[in-house]
């Protein structure tokens, strides 16, 4: 899925994930990378993780919910982003969508530097309802 806003902040994949490089268009008024572009980052690692996680679903309509993230450290190098779901989310969200066509779901994700410094730490919650022609 082609996503016009990622391709502008240069979000590319990487094998763990995705990356974003530092350049001076996305810096904030103290010279790191903006709150908003590691936001991004990390908001589209969900997603991206959620249609890997969950490719025999078939076409489905996800949402963003709602968000948690928390900025632990200043950010000035290239950063990954990476998520993850708890096998006890999976089940619940696997047997919500089998029974109603629908489900929620958390993916928590951890945005790194180049030092594996965890930069920012984000809970996304996603509510996935299948399409029906």
């Amino acid at each position: 899925m082609r996503i016009p806003f990622v391709e502008y902040l240069s979000i590319k994949p990487e094998e763990d994930g995705l990356v974003l490089e530092p350049k001076k268009e996305l810096e904030n008024h103290i010279g790191t990378i903006h709150a908003s572009a590691q936001f991004t980052l990390a908001e589209t690692v969900s997603g991206i993780f959620l249609q890997k996680a969950f490719p025999h679903i078939g076409e489905v309509l996800p949402l963003l919910r709602g968000s948690t993230v928390k900025y632990k450290s200043p950010a000035t190098t290239k950063l990954i982003a990476q998520a993850t779901i708890t096998q006890e989310d999976k089940d619940k969200f696997i047997e919500q969508f089998n029974r109603r066509g629908k489900g929620s779901i958390r993916v928590m994700v951890n945005v790194l530097d180049t030092h594996s410094v965890i930069t920012m730490r984000g809970e996304f919650n996603w509510f996935i309802q299948q399409v029906r022609s």
